[in-house]
């Protein structure tokens, strides 16, 4: 899919989702290239060879990842390619003591008002809820402010 990146140019990324959701994420993400919504790589977690924390720390928009949930014995919704990761490092997991894994996250643990940082309510959250998926930034206890799932988990 063609993105635009921080650096306010297109660039052309890959994701892998399910295929019965194929459609409307590329819908989605239509509408966030349309209004120039900056992402700072997509590429397939391949490149990271599978590791969930690698393709975060690298700030990677991704989607398909057969792991489980984080602190869970359960199947990620990744894992069916039913959920999406967006900029990581500016939509950090947070944990509901407000600590999180990841050191160059802590400039948007504070969820302020810059480039790439979702917001309840916002064109990416509601692009997404156009299509009927939930965001991770409602949940209550932890926030996972960078994820996007068809089930809303």
């Amino acid at each position: 899919m063609t993105y635009w990146g921080f650096d306010d140019r297109a660039h052309t990324g890959e994701m892998v989702v399910n295929r019965d959701v194929a459609d409307d994420v590329v819908s989605v993400f239509g509408t966030l290239y349309d209004q120039r919504y900056p992402i700072r790589r997509m590429e397939s977690i391949d490149v990271y060879k599978g590791s969930d924390y690698d393709s975060i720390e690298a700030d990677n928009t991704s989607a398909f990842n057969c792991r489980r949930a984080t602190g869970s014995r359960n199947w990620s919704e990744h894992a069916y390619g039913r959920a999406i990761d967006i900029n990581p490092r500016e939509n950090p997991f947070v944990y509901a003591d407000g600590s999180y894994a990841h050191k160059n996250a802590r400039p948007y643990v504070g969820r302020p008002k810059k480039p790439g940082v979702i917001h309840a309510g916002d064109k990416v959250v509601r692009a997404f809820e156009k299509i009927g998926w939930g965001w991770g930034g409602y949940w209550s206890g932890y926030k996972d402010y960078q994820h996007f799932s068809a089930s809303g988990r």
